[in-house]
């Protein structure tokens, strides 16, 4: 199931929006062993990528003297090329609102805002840089969303994908969610079990989770959760191999149900030690538990729910 050649040197390029998380992230990855540097020159970069041993991260972003996210992506391409490295491109994202909320609390310039006052504001500093980086969000490899992801998750997150601990190949992440909140924006692939009969209807199981035995008897129940459940395991089978050979990291699987409770997470519950058995690494996230009280887990172990403000 390894599709990383372990010679090939591993690099991650982390770029972003001001706020959302970069800094953050290259922390991670510097405390992993990763040699790191921050906004080089993309003429710079080039040289360090082919200049050492040890995996490479790098932030690029607005920052950089006459950025550009064209000549980034060429960039990017040709690395891709190399036989002897493994790109990775992270970006960091967030809300609009949230993104200005971490500025006006930290009260720092926004790289795009000059401020002054004939100046930029900071909400058309951020709408400007959602522009200028928009074609580097639509080509990452993976796309963290920091609205409201704590800090300890977002470590946890980004050692579960580049760390050595777990071991070779791709991580899988297996999220359950509300649609009435939204899809998850890292979501690869996405089943929705609104189908199934739904548990909140039922008076003693309304204040219950898909965690607890009552609600997952109820929901296996169904008629068709069977039917489902084997077709969903039978594609998955082929699929998941085929994904690590073309080299990808890490894949997130999302179920989803009206409220993010019952269903998708009895579903996701069930899918995460089915993968687990099957030889794969497993992260399985709640997010609307880990909204709440609930939380989300990885290895077994309930995150911490510190609510941190990510750095740029």
């Amino acid at each position: 199931m390894d599709g990383v050649l372990p010679q090939r040197r591993q690099v991650v390029l982390v770029t972003g929006l001001s706020g959302a998380g970069k800094a953050s992230i290259l922390r991670v990855l510097e405390d992993l062993g990763y040699e790191t540097v921050d906004n080089p020159p993309l003429s710079v970069l080039e040289a360090l990528v082919g200049d050492g041993d040890l995996p490479l991260a790098a932030g690029v972003d607005s920052r950089t003297r006459d950025f550009d996210a064209a000549a980034a992506l060429r960039l990017l391409e040709r690395l891709r090329l190399r036989p002897d490295i493994a790109v990775t491109l992270v970006f960091a994202t967030a809300e609009a609102d949230v993104l200005l909320r971490r500025y006006t609390e930290t009260r720092r310039r926004h790289p795009l805002a000059p401020g002054g006052p004939l100046g930029v504001s900071v909400a058309d500093g951020i709408a400007r840089e959602a522009a200028l980086m928009e074609p580097l969000r639509v080509t990452a490899d993976l796309l963290v969303d920091t609205s409201d992801l704590p800090l300890p998750d977002l470590r946890r997150m980004v050692e579960r994908r580049f760390g050595t601990e777990g071991g070779s190949g791709m991580g899988v992440s297996v999220v359950s969610f509300s649609y009435a909140k939204g899809l998850p924006r890292e979501a690869d692939l996405v089943f929705d079990m609104r189908f199934l009969r739904n548990p909140h209807y039922v008076d003693a199981l309304r204040p219950m989770t898909g965690q607890d035995p009552a609600v997952a008897a109820y929901v296996e129940a169904d008629p068709d959760f069977a039917p489902f459940w084997r077709c969903m395991t039978e594609m998955l089978g082929p699929l998941l191999p085929r994904y690590a050979q073309e080299g990808k990291k890490y894949l997130t699987i999302a179920l989803g149900c009206t409220g993010g409770k019952h269903r998708s997470v009895l579903a996701a519950e069930r899918l995460a030690h089915h993968l687990q058995t099957q030889g794969w690494r497993v992260e399985l996230v709640h997010r609307e538990l880990s909204a709440g009280a609930a939380g989300s887990r990885a290895a077994g172990r309930a995150p911490g729910r510190e609510a941190l403000t990510q750095s740029s």
